[in-house]
């Protein structure tokens, strides 16, 4: 089974999956979002044609560790993917991703447009790798 990571924001969801191996994360799309229902079912169709069986969701802690408004939306999205999704759910601070995402593209010299394209599946792919090395150093544990 293959692992999904979800970077949710208001307008897109960008979405990662792993390697076969679980190595590392690729970038793979992203969900404009429309509503709620709509966003799940779009969410549940990439998870049915990568095969995953778990899905990977950033989770939108401040800076100062607090669960603020944009965590208290996470749990409620959550909530409502856990209603739909059979496979488990994970979650991982995703403090800075996008940040981190948008300075490598920018290094790259990608453009604005083409950032804003690739910016959030990029960054769902950082929070993807994140938690695979997480579970990696858990296993040599």
């Amino acid at each position: 089974m293959t692992v999904m990571a979800l970077d949710v924001g208001s307008k897109r969801i960008g979405i990662a999956v792993a390697d076969p191996t679980a190595t590392f994360a690729l970038p793979v799309g992203t969900i404009e979002r429309t509503n709620l229902r709509r966003d799940l079912e779009t969410v549940l169709e990439f998870a049915a044609s990568y095969g995953a069986g778990e899905i990977v969701v950033g989770d939108p802690i401040s800076l100062t560790g607090e669960r603020g408004v944009a965590a208290q939306k996470m749990d409620a999205f959550v909530e409502q993917l856990a209603r739909v999704f059979s496979g488990e759910i994970h979650r991982v601070d995703e403090r800075l991703t996008t940040a981190q995402a948008t300075k490598t593209l920018i290094a790259a010299d990608v453009s604005r447009r083409k950032r804003r394209d690739v910016v959030d599946k990029m960054a769902a792919a950082l929070i993807l790798e994140s938690f695979l090395a997480r579970r990696g150093r858990d296993a040599r544990s």
